[in-house]
């Protein structure tokens, strides 16, 4: 059984920083994507940032330049340093992983598309 468990978030004034750490454990397809996604209520579920095992990555426009994802192949994990934190990062992210390419999704939590953690809320107050 696939497992992803986030930890790291929390609430930050604009300008601050937080690191996003996922583990996951269970899953033994070669070549996974590992990544973050986020969704604040209204809005759609949005990849923010994901990495393949080739260490090649993928950024969402709004966090370049911000944000740094980084995994840990040996351990299954993958972290997301996010700094210069703006109100509008404020959100539900979520740790995934795929044993395909890793893309858009209609709603996170889908099933169909990735595995997922719980989930871990990051506030950003202005």
């Amino acid at each position: 059984e696939v497992q992803l468990v986030e930890s790291g978030g929390g609430s930050v004034q604009a300008g601050g920083s937080l690191r996003l750490s996922c583990t996951g454990s269970g899953f033994t397809f070669d070549d996974p994507d590992m990544g973050w996604y986020r969704q604040h209520p209204g809005n759609e579920c949005e990849l923010v940032s994901m990495i393949r095992r080739d260490g090649s990555t993928y950024y969402t426009d709004s966090v370049k330049g911000r944000f740094t994802i980084s995994q840990d192949n040996a351990k299954n994990m993958v972290y997301l340093q996010m700094n210069s934190l703006k109100p509008e990062d404020t959100a539900v992210y979520y740790c995934a992983v795929t044993e395909g390419p890793m893309g858009w999704v209609p709603q996170c939590l889908d099933s169909r598309r990735a595995y997922w953690g719980q989930g871990t809320q990051v506030t950003v107050s202005s």
